[in-house]
């Protein structure tokens, strides 16, 4: 390859590089000379879209996927049929989301075919398992870059060895004890930012694949957590998200004595950071230290996401969630008496194998019981790999949508009756964006999580103000902007 020959005529082959990071900014500015070419072919900047599926830590590496991408030269262009280069950064938690990656890999396929220079690549946690590679490999033969979760940091690697050659690029690591971070990353938001504090987890509840895709757990040094954290401040980043499949055991790995609580105290003390959320929790490993943490923070957000995931005793054991429904509500309970304005959400699965009616009733006796203020309910769906897929008494369809029926009913009842004790209040809202359906309103996050709209214009995107929530609609206010003090 002639663009090959000359990168050799001007940085030769056999360097030695100290770290991986170093290893890794090499291999960018390699991407970024056969870019270059290409673009001048071209006769304009060659483009990238990403989609994103899935959760917060999909979000977080597709943001490090976008500032590679621009570090090599690609700008973001507006849709997936125009782009130069296609990137899926998949989940694999349900079913659904790997057959809406199989659904649009299809209508990529019939643009591939009119464009065969346009490049696609997949990645992420569906990624990680072999049987989407064998289906990869055999009926979606156009995908030129393949690769997982526990080598995402070597992106540019991989795309320097699909521009050398023609051959497609799989790269699937098994596991892993690496954290390869301070690469380049394009986040969605100026003012705030997810921080990956730990990767993998160590749980195996029955029904998921995360410990199989995402590995062991691994955290990160908390100097390096510090580290990023302060350099986003002096960035103008006021918001944080500390990330993780379960914070509340960050640490454990580390030779450092360092748990949660202690890394929550570690980053209030940055300046410029002015809101900490985190997520995700596992009741099973919620310390009481947390929650004194929590309650005497000035910065620690009013939120707390805790998956319940069944309200049956019995569905929990088979779960192997490691809590009863008893000592999941006495910890709720315990939270909303220490934090009198917290806001407590959660996941719940409906149709989990050997589900009855009573269990469902059981769940919804909870939902009532904690007063949730949101939940992200699911059907169970069936993970090839998890102990739960070979259970017997999986549920029917139809079970689990009476099932799922009275779940969410109990939900939104309690979400209506939570959201209206803060009707009439004025409470601060960190503004986020400019209101999708009108113009003329802007969006942004109180404290406790819950969404707010209110009149209000694009100077106001990343500020923090004091806003009168004058209407509940549930699962939103409306609101209207306080002038001067409050």
């Amino acid at each position: 390859m002639k663009e090959h020959d000359q990168w050799k005529s001007v940085y030769p082959e056999g360097e030695i590089f100290e770290d991986e990071i170093e290893r890794q900014y090499y291999f960018m500015k390699k991407a970024a000379f056969y870019i270059e070419k290409k673009a001048e072919e071209k006769k304009r900047p060659l483009t990238f879209f990403v989609t994103t599926f899935g959760c917060q830590m999909n979000a977080k590496d597709s943001e490090k996927l976008k500032g590679i991408l621009e570090k090599v030269g690609y700008v973001e262009g507006e849709s997936e049929d125009e782009a130069d280069f296609v990137i899926y950064n998949t989940c694999t938690v349900r079913d659904n989301a790997n057959q809406r990656v199989y659904g649009r890999l299809g209508s990529l396929g019939s643009k591939k075919k009119k464009n065969p220079q346009k490049l696609i690549a997949l990645c992420g946690c569906m990624m990680q398992e072999s049987s989407v590679i064998e289906k990869i490999k055999k009926s979606y033969g156009f995908v030129d870059i393949i690769f997982g979760t526990h080598n995402l940091f070597k992106f540019a690697e991989l795309l320097c060895k699909r521009l050398e050659s023609t051959e497609r690029v799989i790269e699937i690591w098994k596991e892993t004890d690496k954290i390869v971070e301070e690469l380049p990353s394009e986040r969605t938001y100026s003012f705030k930012s997810g921080i990956n504090i730990m990767y993998g987890c160590n749980n195996f509840c029955s029904y998921c694949i995360v410990p199989y895709v995402r590995g062991r757990e691994r955290s990160r040094s908390p100097e390096d957590i510090i580290k990023e954290t302060r350099k986003l401040a002096e960035d103008g980043v006021i918001e944080v998200m500390l990330l993780g499949q379960n914070v509340n055991s960050y640490g454990r790995n580390l030779t450092e004595s360092v748990n949660f609580s202690q890394l929550l105290k570690m980053v209030e003390e940055v300046d410029g950071i002015e809101r900490i959320r985190f997520m995700t929790s596992h009741p099973k490993d919620l310390s009481e230290e947390i929650i004194k943490v929590m309650k005497h923070s000035k910065k620690i957000c009013r939120h707390l996401h805790l998956p319940l995931q069944s309200g049956s005793t019995r569905i929990l054991k088979a779960m192997n969630r490691k809590y009863t429904k008893e000592e999941y509500v006495s910890l709720a309970k315990k939270i909303r008496e220490e934090i009198e304005d917290i806001s407590i959400t959660t996941d719940i699965i409906v149709g989990f194998p050997g589900e009855t009616m009573e269990d469902v009733k059981e769940t919804v006796k909870v939902i009532e019981e904690v007063e949730f203020d949101g939940a992200f309910t699911f059907l169970y769906s069936k993970r090839t790999g998890t102990p739960a897929a070979s259970m017997e008494e999986q549920v029917s369809k139809e079970v689990m949508k009476e099932g799922f029926s009275y779940v969410l009913d109990a939900v939104q009842k309690t979400a209506k009756k939570r959201a209206s004790l803060r009707e009439g209040k004025v409470m601060d809202v960190l503004v986020e964006e400019i209101n999708g359906q009108d113009s003329s309103l802007v969006s942004g996050r109180l404290s406790n999580n819950m969404m707010v709209h209110f009149p209000g214009g694009k100077e106001l995107i990343g500020k923090i103000v004091p806003v009168y929530l004058k209407e509940s609609k549930g699962f939103y206010f409306l609101g209207e902007k306080c002038e001067g003090n409050h």
